[in-house]
């Protein structure tokens, strides 16, 4: 359902050594930012509703709202000079705004 590059791979792997086990990358869509729609990540238990997946070893869920939204989506972490931390690469966006954060 969604990718992720090396360089998240080694991110969230890192994230994911220092957090409680059973724990995963939680990806997620909320009303709000300049476009319309924000993403979310964060470590998290997953939920009965959570929809699964695991890429490269690295186990993450997605909320049951955000599937649709999210589908085919690629995580991207860079830490570059001008680096931006966590950027989601979504085809489904007609839309984005500058910093990436959100979409329509």
């Amino acid at each position: 359902m969604i990718t992720l590059t090396d360089q998240a791979v080694e991110k969230v792997a890192s994230m994911l050594s220092d957090a409680d086990e059973g724990k995963l990358l939680r990806v997620f869509i909320e009303p709000g930012g300049c476009s319309g729609f924000e993403y979310g990540m964060s470590i998290d238990f997953p939920k009965e509703s959570d929809h699964q997946g695991e890429f490269s070893k690295v186990g993450y869920a997605v909320c049951s709202e955000s599937v649709d939204y999210l589908k085919g989506s690629e995580i991207h972490f860079d830490d570059g000079l001008s680096g931006k931390g966590f950027e989601i690469r979504n085809p489904n966006a007609e839309s984005t705004c500058g910093c990436g954060k959100s979409f329509s």
